[in-house]
């Protein structure tokens, strides 16, 4: 069983991938490739002066592989189901197990009313400020919990945001995901 799966692969998705392989988390990653980032240009991204999205992706992979990432790219999430302790993701050539799931999916919110998860009345997941929705254990970043208000970097934040409540509950206590130079891996 993984620790974390995570359904989508743009910037809120890969996020939440290099961030929980990064602290040790068993991820696995499921990528469809149909991102909005293929039709983005990054501008306005802090430390980015211009980087097309295509470019951003094939950063964002590598880097979440490079940390221990498992990426099942296209590879489509038919279902996901609570399962005892954790949950079944099922695709359309295998099954996989995790004790957490974080949905970013973009506007897609099937999945999410699939299992069951509670909506706004603007029709979006409904998630506290770690992305946690009202299922336990199971998350929805980046679009999928916000009306209209998309952009990449928040995407991101949001990724991050489920990872360190993840963290934080495996801890047992707040954990704070913050690096030093001598933490630097040589790659």
């Amino acid at each position: 069983m993984a620790d974390v799966a995570i359904i989508g692969g743009g910037p809120a998705g890969l996020s939440a991938a290099l961030y929980a392989a990064k602290n040790d988390l068993e991820t696995i990653l499921f990528d469809t490739d149909e991102s909005w980032m293929h039709k983005a240009h990054l501008f306005n991204y802090p430390a980015v002066r211009s980087i097309s999205g295509d470019e951003f992706l094939e950063i964002s992979r590598g880097q979440a592989r490079d940390r221990g990432a498992t990426l099942h790219e296209d590879e489509e999430v038919t279902n996901v189901e609570e399962d005892g302790d954790g949950f079944a993701i099922t695709t359309e050539s295998d099954q996989y197990a995790a004790e957490y799931v974080i949905l970013a999916t973009g506007g897609n919110r099937d999945l999410a009313e699939g299992l069951g998860c509670a909506f706004t009345d603007e029709d979006v997941v409904d998630v506290n400020l770690d992305m946690e929705t009202s299922v336990e254990n199971v998350y929805a970043t980046g679009a999928m919990g916000r009306a209209e208000k998309w952009q990449a970097v928040i995407a991101a934040g949001d990724g991050a945001a489920a990872v360190l409540d993840i963290l934080s509950k495996e801890k047992g206590e707040y954990y704070h995901d913050f690096d030093m130079p001598s933490d630097v891996p040589e790659l």
